[in-house]
């Protein structure tokens, strides 16, 4: 699983509303693995330059065992989301990774499913 991967759709399933986002276009998003860490980048290709509105980071440890693969964010840009885990089942078609879990925090009323695929 380590390498660099780039985020090719991400759907957000919340009150039974889905939301889906193709990060082809607009949107470019990669996320970093080594052998204990992870990282992730996003900017929106078009922004306006120097509006700091369109990118986001965040990093930590991560552990990785069967299928489960859990997140520790120990660093984000959105500080709200810093210090919490993050528990996914990853499964691999070919050289797509997909990533699914629920995302939640309770303090910005966050609580839905995030199904991301990632290609290398």
């Amino acid at each position: 699983m380590p390498g660099t991967w780039r985020l090719i759709t991400g759907e957000l399933i919340e009150n039974g509303h889905s939301t889906i986002t193709n990060y082809t276009t607009d949107v470019s998003f990669i996320k970093i693995i080594n052998d204990t860490h992870f990282s992730f980048l996003q900017h929106n290709v078009y922004a306006i330059k120097d509006t700091g509105s369109s990118f986001t980071a965040g990093g930590g440890r991560y552990s990785f065992q069967d299928s489960t693969y859990t997140e520790h964010l120990e660093y984000c840009n959105s500080k709200e989301w810093e210090g919490k885990d993050f528990n996914f089942t990853i499964t691999f078609r070919n050289d797509t990774l997909i990533q699914s879990g629920i995302e939640k925090i309770e303090s910005k009323g966050i609580n839905r499913l995030n199904i991301e695929k990632y290609v290398r």
